[in-house]
């Protein structure tokens, strides 16, 4: 099995992936502890090491290199700053990219990555990669293309060392119309869970700006983004249909329950196993369960990137 480095790893979804296509995960990283809780109750085998990784000094051999660099300066629901510092922790990647000289290397972000305002900082990550020596390349990919119960749409950046004389070509879609597999749905994802799994989904009101756009999806289709803050997750299908009233104004069709989708039901969204374990533990609330989740790779995404790399690893 090749061996890889993950930064920047979350609760594991990009590692579930690697795992899934075959590689050992030697050692992961993230700043946030119940991101920690999770991946470790999940997988014990990884070394995972808590911290800014601007403290960390050195980092294994491995064949392999992965991070998903935060996206909050990036992100459509972010504050969508160019100046923020943490956009370029890119850096971070590149030094641990340049110490380990692996023979590959991905990276993961939100798609908004290539609007005009942030073009400067991903041509500087084409940069500065290239210039510690890979054949760089990036493409925005469709979870639900790749058999995610999910529209999620992501850049991924991958690089082959120089030295391999290779270049990377992305996976072709799977699934959907027209495909070798059908597009996976919520049903589907969600079967045999509860219908109404109370303390495991947030379950204010749903303000104005909740109810400016549409939340709602069906069973027998794949559901919207999953995302990390909890007051903007999707409807479950079990919720009245919205429509809209006006620009910018959506109410509900008819009287009846209403939930968002709980942490459990979005972590099968994003294509984690059905047994995947949330221990309890001192960080674990309500609000860091749907965080870990949300800021996730889809694991089968992830391994589809993964399985299509050439066989370089003997």
């Amino acid at each position: 099995m090749p061996n890889a480095v993950s930064l920047f790893s979350g609760c594991g979804g990009s590692d579930a992936g690697l795992l899934a296509a075959g590689f050992n995960v030697l050692m992961a990283n993230d700043i946030l502890p119940y991101a920690q809780d999770v991946y470790v109750a999940n997988h014990p085998e990884t070394e995972y090491v808590l911290g800014d990784i601007r403290k960390i000094e050195h980092f294994p051999d491995a064949e392999l290199l992965v991070g998903c660099y935060p996206c909050q300066g990036f992100s459509q629901g972010g504050v969508r700053d160019p100046s923020r510092k943490i956009n370029t922790l890119y850096l971070e990647f590149a030094r641990a990219l340049k110490q380990i000289k692996p023979k590959a290397f991905i990276v993961e972000n939100v798609s908004g990555m290539v609007r005009a305002n942030f073009r400067h900082l991903l041509e500087d990550q084409f940069k500065v990669f290239s210039e510690v020596g890979y054949n760089v390349k990036a493409g925005v990919l469709n979870a639900a293309d790749y058999g995610v119960p999910q529209e999620r749409k992501r850049i991924f950046i991958v690089g082959l060392r120089n030295d391999l004389g290779l270049e990377y070509e992305f996976p072709l879609p799977t699934h959907g119309k027209g495909r070798s597999e059908p597009t996976a749905t919520i049903g589907a994802a969600l079967e045999g869970m509860p219908e109404w799994p109370e303390g495991e989904f947030y379950d204010l009101d749903f303000h104005w700006y909740y109810l400016s756009r549409n939340r709602w999806r069906g069973w027998c289709e794949p559901s919207k983004t999953i995302v990390a803050n909890p007051r903007h997750m999707p409807l479950h299908p079990m919720s009245p249909r919205l429509v809209k009233i006006e620009h910018n104004v959506w109410r509900f069709a008819s009287e009846g329950r209403a939930r968002r989708f709980s942490y459990r039901e979005a972590a099968r969204l994003q294509g984690f196993k059905r047994d995947m374990v949330f221990p309890d533990s001192s960080s674990g609330s309500l609000n860091n369960r749907y965080t870990v989740v949300g800021n996730a790779v889809p694991p089968p995404l992830f391994e589809a990137v993964a399985r299509a790399l050439p066989e370089i690893w003997d």
